[in-house]
């Protein structure tokens, strides 16, 4: 850990200081600013630094982004006096002090914030008192981030102020795991293009309106745990866009209203642990059955037999291949009720194969992801065995890096890799016990047709007993993209796959297979690309990201970043390595260098 007096805030030329990700320590200097006067980005975020948010950040007239989050800040008064600083900043669009020990009270002059501000995030920092009336003069807010604090209201006053529903610009509004109170407001049902909600793990009471319909394009709404009570009403099948709805742990009564059979993108639903009475299993057998908190994906239910995928397929015809493994092939398929599905048969020949189908069933039918590829049925008898996949319309990764006619840029890259984190990040830490996929590379991540990564092929995967961190196994991944441990002792665990994911990463930024014919011997790949940095960084990343006068931009020390984390993933010894959570922080930076 590193102490820092940031002195180098006092070169007057700044325009953007961004720190993040280090292990610098120590308070905030306001002498150390004086000169830093036309700086516009301060990024400070997930390091150590302590001490209180000093009010000497107002002066700083010309800041746009202010991200302080996941260090050790504190308040030195009960209201959060920094915040009236700020309000000198006209400019400021971002500010995030996430993850800090504030333990404060927003003041009411957060309503004196810029207009321009259109992300204020707050979560996990000890907030206590009420949320400020006033935050409604914020009138260009998209997102507002409070979840995982101490905020309380108290009836008459709401909780949360009706002024919130008067944000017309708000998209994401997450204020759960608080000790908020009395009813949602009525207002807040108006916002017709409200994207995200959740209002979860609070004390609010009341029932829920006929104009939650007017939520058209939300994709979540969370409103679990609370005392909510009366029925659920029929315009909630108006919300056709939503993916991922809960209204578990409440008070709600009556039976499931027949309109959320309209609900056609919806892929989470739980409604457990109500008063709700006729389930009507057999009409919602088609999307959802919800019971005692657990949720089956869309079809898990639907029975295929061995004549529909041969009808499908048409006879498992040359023509529907989408690829071929080691042990069975995935063909497209059209199901009688006109759904797309991938078939992956598997090859009984294979010694594995029979190991593998047996495998992947136990993994997937307990897992619940967006970035996991779902299965929607399975088809086994003595001499046939398949799973029946969601269909991916833009095929794998493999395909769009290696293929001429397809070209991907530097952030669609990104946020596939952000994807592909996230699955892992859900199966080292999300479920009951580790998950290892054991396989990580292009060809097993497919992606929709909005480029949403999903990680496939769980083939091979170990889920390791409790209390363990690693296990041993015969059966090895793709050469090239293997853990040294794992390739010469058969030794498994979650490191495994940052190194897998390390290589994939070096691949999808350099257009170079680990076995490329190039190279020869092992680990040569990641040697060739760190011998290269940062110097030669030019000549190892794929062509196809830099354009001619792009030499010396922000793009090329993204694309420099992002090969220094796939070198801190690929270390030799495991545990050294970086962790998953840790490349999720760091992409979502990298990503967020880009946009602004």
């Amino acid at each position: 850990m590193v102490s820092c007096t940031p002195r180098i805030f006092n070169i007057s030329t700044l325009l953007v200081i961004s720190v993040s990700i280090n292990q610098l320590s120590g308070n905030l200097d306001p002498n150390s600013i004086a000169n830093s006067s036309k700086v516009t980005t301060i990024i400070l975020d997930d390091n150590n630094f302590n001490g209180p948010i000093p009010n000497f950040l107002g002066n700083l007239c010309f800041i746009e982004i202010l991200d302080l989050s996941n260090n050790n800040f504190i308040s030195e008064y009960p209201e959060l006096s920094f915040i009236t600083s700020l309000t000198n900043c006209r400019y400021l669009t971002l500010l995030d002090i996430g993850n800090n020990p504030l333990n404060g009270i927003l003041p009411l002059s957060i309503g004196n914030l810029s207009t321009s501000l259109q992300y204020l995030d707050g979560h996990n920092c000890d907030l206590k008192g009420s949320i400020p009336y006033e935050i409604g003069n914020l009138t260009s807010l998209i997102r507002l981030t409070l979840f995982g604090n101490e905020l309380t209201g108290s009836i008459p006053a709401s909780a949360i102020p009706g002024c919130i529903g008067n944000i017309t610009t708000l998209r994401y509004l997450y204020i759960d795991s608080n000790r908020l109170t009395s009813t949602i407001p009525a207002s807040l049902w108006l916002q017709k293009d409200l994207l995200g909600l959740s209002l979860s793990t609070n004390i609010l009471s009341g029932s829920l309106p006929q104009e939650i319909g007017n939520l058209k394009v939300a994709f979540v709404i969370d409103l679990s745990v609370n005392r909510l009570s009366g029925s659920i009403p029929r315009t909630i099948g108006d919300l056709q866009t939503l993916s991922d709805l809960s209204l578990a742990h409440n008070a709600l009564q009556g039976s499931i209203p027949e309109s959320m059979d309209k609900m056609l993108s919806l892929e989470q639903l739980d409604l457990s642990h109500n008063n709700l009475s006729a389930y009507a299993i057999g009409r919602y057998r088609r999307k959802y059955l919800v019971e005692n908190g657990v949720d089956f994906a869309p079809g898990t239910i639907l029975r295929v037999s061995y004549y529909e995928l041969l009808q499908a397929t048409e006879g498992y015809s040359e023509s529907h291949l989408l690829g071929t493994g080691s042990l069975g092939s995935v063909y497209k398929g059209t199901l009688n009720n006109g759904r797309d599905v991938a078939v992956k048969v598997f090859n009984l020949q294979q010694q594995n194969a029979f190991k593998s189908f047996d495998v992947e069933c136990d993994v997937l039918r307990n897992l619940r992801h967006r970035n996991l590829c779902k299965v929607i049925s399975t088809c086994s008898n003595p001499d046939f065995k398949a799973l029946v996949l969601e269909y991916m319309s833009n095929g794998s990764l493999e395909k769009w890096l290696y293929s001429d006619d397809y070209v991907l840029d530097i952030l669609q890259r990104i946020n596939i890799m952000i994807d592909v984190a996230y699955a892992l990040e859900y199966l080292h830490y999300g479920y009951s016990l580790p998950i290892v996929h054991c396989d990580l590379k292009p060809s097993n991540v497919l992606l929709d047709e909005d480029f949403v990564a999903h990680l496939s092929d769980f083939g091979i995967a170990k889920l390791l007993g409790e209390g363990e961190s690693n296990s041993y196994t015969t059966t090895l991944g793709t050469l090239g993209y293997i853990a040294p441990e794992y390739g010469m002792e058969g030794l498994v665990s979650i490191k495994c796959d940052i190194y897998s994911y390390g290589i994939m990463l070096m691949e999808v930024f350099t257009r170079m297979k680990p076995s490329n014919e190039k190279f020869s011997g092992d680990f040569i790949l990641r040697s060739w690309i760190n011998d290269s940095m940062p110097d030669a960084i030019t000549q190892i990343i794929d062509s196809n990201l830099l354009g001619p006068g792009e030499l010396n931009t922000k793009k090329l020390k993204c694309l420099s970043s992002v090969m220094e984390l796939a070198l801190n993933c690929t270390m030799e010894s495991a545990s050294e390595r970086v962790n998953i959570k840790e490349v999720v922080v760091a992409l979502k930076n990298f990503r967020f260098q880009l946009l602004i």
